[in-house]
């Protein structure tokens, strides 16, 4: 994330530091190309070997003689860079704006420091403090005032190899010139795929049962009363033989027929059931141990502490 100074909520200045000032001026002609301009861009660095000690905005023509390293005098005098110093850190390489204000003696700002000139941009006193305490150590800070750019400025500065005052625990082993460990350890990850683990089938079976109906029926009877009579004398006819009465006699005779009805319908599908199963396996992971000879001290600042 950029270091910025704020007006309100409204984000102005954004800071990187660099570990040379190869790194430093090439972050600088990229801002440049970006579209940035002089009066936006700032370079400070503490210029150990030349020992340059000037006075006034501008440094003397010699001061370029003094400071032939690392990208070469020629090629920082190209970008602007000037030379002079400033109480506290001492001789600089200066570039920009705040360059200007800290190597003029007559500047507030140089009263004190690099980290009051820091403050002048609205950064605050505790990274201001750290910036300075970073040029002490002989890097470089750049420093672009952009209110409408901020992010586009740091996303430089960041492509470029810098570092800020929120990233530092980052860049840490790098900046001491330390190597990097990468400490892995294996994951499980589970992996579904749908596989057929048996079938229904569903069909008709015709099943023969014997089942009774009780229905009731009528027939006909005859019924056959006999009355005594006495002493009544029949009329006229003769007695003879042969003489009957014909009845017909009737019942009901039950036939039994069969038709089809529906009695259930079936449907048939699919549906989702949502099952849990546990799954495991065996995975490695590598550990940091750390081992010491004499007396040798080791501060553990990570989360996976070694083991001594």
């Amino acid at each position: 994330m950029a270091a910025k100074a704020t007006t309100g909520n409204k984000r102005t200045t954004t800071v990187g530091v660099y570990r040379t000032h190869e790194e430093a001026a090439r972050a600088v002609a990229e801002l440049k190309r970006a579209g940035f301009t002089d009066n936006q861009v700032s370079l400070v660095g503490k210029d150990d070997r030349g020992n340059v000690k000037t006075e006034g905005s501008k440094a003397a023509e010699g001061a370029a003689t003094g400071v032939a390293v690392g990208a070469g005098a020629a090629a920082l005098t190209s970008l602007g860079i000037t030379f002079g110093i400033i109480p506290v850190v001492g001789p600089i390489l200066a570039l920009g704006p705040l360059a200007a204000a800290l190597i003029s003696a007559a500047s507030g700002a140089a009263v004190g420091g690099l980290a009051g000139g820091l403050i002048g941009l609205g950064i605050p006193e505790e990274e201001s403090q750290y910036y300075e305490g970073e040029v002490k150590a002989g890097r470089y800070i750049v420093a672009v005032q952009s209110p409408d750019r901020y992010q586009e400025a740091w996303s430089v500065l960041h492509g470029t190899g810098a570092y800020n005052h929120e990233t530092a625990a980052t860049a840490r082993t790098a900046a001491t010139g330390g190597q990097t460990m990468q400490v892995r350890e294996e994951e499980l990850h589970a992996r579904k795929q749908p596989v057929q683990t048996g079938e229904v089938r569903v069909h008709k079976d015709v099943v023969t049962e014997q089942r009774t109906l009780e229905v009731p029926v009528t027939r006909e009877e005859v019924v056959i009363e006999r009355h005594p009579v006495s002493g009544k004398t029949a009329p006229g006819a003769p007695i003879r033989a042969g003489e009957e009465v014909r009845i017909p006699v009737r019942e009901e005779q039950v036939h039994v027929e069969k038709t089809n009805v529906v009695k259930e319908e079936v449907s048939v599908g699919k549906r989702k059931v949502q099952d849990t199963e546990r799954v495991g396996g065996t995975v490695r992971k590598e550990e940091v141990r750390v081992e010491t000879e004499g007396e040798a001290k080791v501060r553990d600042e990570g989360t996976n502490r070694g083991k001594k």
